[in-house]
């Protein structure tokens, strides 16, 4: 159901990748991908070592592998993402980092 909110919480490490239907908060540290179909928001004190797969996010943390965002990636002002970015639509606050690449999906062609 996607109105289930799964949350990891700060001091929580995880080795493994995560599926997930609904919405999910990660504010601990995850070591593996995760795969899911609703928002998705790293909180600040939030690491991934992997990919993340969505329809929406917000990041605050660290990500050290590739994002893709079916409609809106958000990178807030503490963000770092080392990775490639495939979004829609994706707003980057100052002081957000990403290395890698951006692609930005063209929404007539899905």
């Amino acid at each position: 159901q996607n109105s289930l909110i799964n949350t990891i919480a700060v001091g929580t490490s995880i080795k493994g990748d995560i599926q997930a239907n609904g919405d999910f908060r990660m504010d601990g540290i995850l070591e593996g991908n995760i795969t899911m179909n609703g928002k998705f928001v790293l909180g600040e004190s939030g690491h991934i070592v992997g990919n993340v797969v969505c329809q929406n996010a917000n990041v605050l943390g660290i990500i050290d592998g590739d994002v893709s965002v079916k409609e809106m990636l958000t990178l807030y002002e503490h963000s770092k993402i080392k990775g490639n970015i495939v979004a829609n639509k994706l707003a980057i606050e100052p002081g957000a980092r990403f290395t890698g690449t951006c692609h930005m999906l063209d929404e007539l062609a899905e």
